[in-house]
């Protein structure tokens, strides 16, 4: 029924409302092609904007153009007006136009705090704008460790159209026209609305996450199957099998077995199909790569096999599901 339909979604909302959140937007940055830039490290990042912190979420709505994003020698995932860039671990990246542009650093332009107003950088040879506001959080909770990466180092959400992508573009209107508050100065723009953003983007995001309808938040905070989920997000494409992943999260077969049974109501090697699917749209949906790139990364050496296994999941090989994304 469309009440059981909706139950999964009402249990993932509320999961994610009671995260604790803090941050803020930070800043608004107009670049104009050709452009390029790197950031500062995570750690670098942590200590301007969050001294207590050696961490923190880092998020960039293109409010207008489009540019890419890319983390360590990684593939650039591109993102256009509407979309919501999250580094979840605020990772050193990379980011640019359309344009090719020589890298620099982003402590050349950018000044450090404190700031007495929201910061607007504005950076670039003077062709073409991609507008962009810019914000950062801190959350303890295990959703966000590096240790445990249940996120991409980097990854881009596109509201589909309707109410989730007409409240996006409604809030980044708000900050851009609040420009001048001062960083410090309470008000939803620099308090509730990065929060809620954030919760609203990772709720897209988190969507499609296996057994999201079965608690997977809170199975982060279970001895047996944190360890164990560590291991095949950060590794998606070894080719796990149930004994080298109980060896390897030092639990007998059997036990892992039946606890990724009862609490997320699937084996692990079924999880760890569907968390490879999950990876590949993120890979189809905002990176150039080629299909064939795209299996071998989430752990397929043979393209057919992947393209098989992709259909199975979304209906349609991963060639079609991605002209179809990229239309929308």
């Amino acid at each position: 029924t469309a009440r059981d339909q909706d139950r999964p979604a009402a249990a993932l909302q509320s999961a994610l409302e009671r995260l604790r959140l803090e941050g803020a937007v930070f800043l608004r940055a107009e670049y104009r092609e050709p452009w390029a830039y790197e950031s500062l490290t995570a750690g670098e990042t942590a200590k301007i904007l969050r001294p207590d912190s050696d961490r923190v979420i880092l998020f960039h709505v293109v409010a207008s153009g489009a540019c890419w994003v890319a983390v360590d020698d990684g593939d650039k995932h591109w993102a256009r007006r509407g979309d919501v860039i999250v580094l979840p671990y605020g990772d050193q990246h990379r980011m640019g136009g359309v344009q090719d542009a020589g890298l620099v650093s982003i402590s050349t332009f950018l000044q450090m705090p404190p700031w007495r107003q929201m910061p607007v950088i504005r950076y670039g040879a003077g062709g073409d704008l991609t507008d962009v506001v810019c914000g950062y959080l801190h959350s303890r909770d295990p959703l966000f460790d590096p240790g445990l990466r249940v996120f991409p180092p980097v990854f881009v959400v596109r509201p589909p159209d309707g109410p989730a992508a007409d409240w996006v573009r409604a809030n980044v209107t708000y900050a851009l026209e609040h420009t001048e508050a001062a960083p410090s100065s309470p008000g939803i723009v620099m308090s509730r609305l990065p929060e809620l953003l954030l919760v609203e983007v990772l709720r897209l995001h988190l969507a499609s996450t296996p057994a999201a309808d079965r608690g997977w938040l809170a199975a982060l905070n279970d001895p047996v199957l944190q360890p164990a989920m560590s291991l095949l997000h950060s590794a998606p494409e070894r080719r796990w099998t149930v004994t080298s992943l109980a060896r390897e999260a030092a639990v007998s077969r059997s036990v892992l077995d039946a606890r990724f049974r009862d609490v997320l109501g699937r084996s692990p090697i079924r999880y760890l199909t569907e968390w490879r699917m999950h990876l590949a749209e993120d890979l189809l949906a905002t990176t150039d790569l080629g299909v064939g790139v795209v299996a071998r990364r989430v752990g397929y050496d043979a393209e057919e096999a992947f393209s098989r296994a992709f259909k199975r999941a979304h209906g349609e090989s991963p060639s079609v599901w991605r002209a179809a994304y990229l239309l929308r």
